[in-house]
């Protein structure tokens, strides 16, 4: 294939690149994949209504994230396990992250510790994705580390009290490569399925911002706000967890009128282009996070492919906004889709 011009191509040399293990675990999800298969078409079926005679001569991607000013409305999801993607893994993401001018989240189960992030992209902003073992000291110890490393924000994943049914790796019979080292052993280790909302606190004890991940009802996404989130994510863990939930996108709406302005929003889960995050934008998220989109990129091209993956959504972002009428994130309303 020649360069990539956008995600998709990239998909397609991720997949020639993968080892039959490492494919399964990425590009699956849980069930007969209908969540997974729907966060992509949820896209699709929304449609974009542009203004014209607007003046778009200078346009801006460039947004604000829980106080941190990042360069587009597009951040780095958690996902784990980046060395079985390319060897540089979860550092190649950080390096790129950080010259895009946007926010990388690393997972509890990356194959790297959050001060080797922090050191090879120094200054940059970075948030720490929890998931709560059973026994909390090992939860407590990452955090520690991230919090010494000058993390800005916790991200709890709330959808997690036990792994999905993913038949993809039932199939391969996937197996953590012998080689890497897993910061927080997610497949070895029991989560604690106890958790409740007033673990919030506990994290919010740390002194940084609480994200809450994995929000899809106006009933959770209130709760979030009562116990203090600063954030909240519409996610169902990329089509991985509870197969037959509705999209990320479809549950956005509902989201935002429930927090009501209380806590910021974003979504994760299907966006393939700069126009997905534009229709996110206009239902009411602040942002959205990458995760398969981006670890296509590494898979392809290391470093380079992550940064030139968020330099075409980048693009991507700015036509869109132009052809949209529209100069800059902040000026995408509801009116903008349907």
């Amino acid at each position: 294939m020649a360069t990539p011009v956008n995600v998709w191509d990239y998909e397609q040399l991720a997949e020639q690149k993968l080892d039959a293990n490492a494919h399964a675990y990425f590009a699956g999800g849980s069930g007969d994949e209908v969540t997974l298969r729907d966060n992509l078409a949820a896209f699709e079926r929304r449609k974009l209504r542009p203004r014209v005679l607007v003046d778009v001569s200078s346009v801006s991607t460039a947004t604000r994230i829980l106080g941190t000013d990042i360069a587009l409305p597009i951040l780095i999801a958690p996902l784990a396990l980046q060395r079985m993607a390319h060897p540089d893994g979860e550092l190649a993401t950080a390096r790129a992250a950080a010259a895009a001018g946007t926010i990388m989240c690393l997972s509890t189960a990356a194959t790297v510790r959050p001060a080797e992030v922090a050191a090879v992209a120094p200054g940059a902003p970075h948030w720490f994705q929890v998931y709560v073992f059973a026994d909390r000291s090992k939860t407590e110890e990452l955090i520690a580390e991230a919090v010494e490393s000058e993390f800005s924000a916790l991200v709890l994943t709330v959808d997690t009290p036990y792994l999905g049914r993913r038949e993809r790796d039932i199939r391969i019979d996937f197996k953590v490569p012998d080689q890497l080292t897993v910061s927080g052993d997610i497949f070895g280790a029991h989560f604690d399925a106890g958790l409740s909302w007033h673990d919030l606190e506990w994290l919010a004890g740390y002194g940084m911002p609480v994200v809450v991940k994995g929000i899809l009802t106006a009933e959770d996404a209130r709760l979030a706000c009562e116990h203090g989130a600063a954030a909240v994510v519409v996610s169902n863990h990329g089509g991985r967890q509870l197969d037959g939930v509705c999209s990320s996108l479809d549950a956005l709406e509902e989201v935002v009128e429930a927090v009501d302005g209380r806590a910021e929003v974003l979504l994760d889960g299907g966006v393939r282009r700069g126009t997905d995050a534009l229709k996110a934008l206009a239902l009411g998220a602040e942002g959205v996070l990458i995760g398969r989109a981006m670890l296509w990129g590494l898979a392809a091209g290391g470093e380079e492919g992550v940064a030139h993956v968020l330099q075409l959504l980048r693009e991507e972002v700015e036509l869109g906004l132009a052809l949209l009428g529209c100069a800059s994130p902040a000026d995408v309303t509801r009116a903008h889709v349907t």
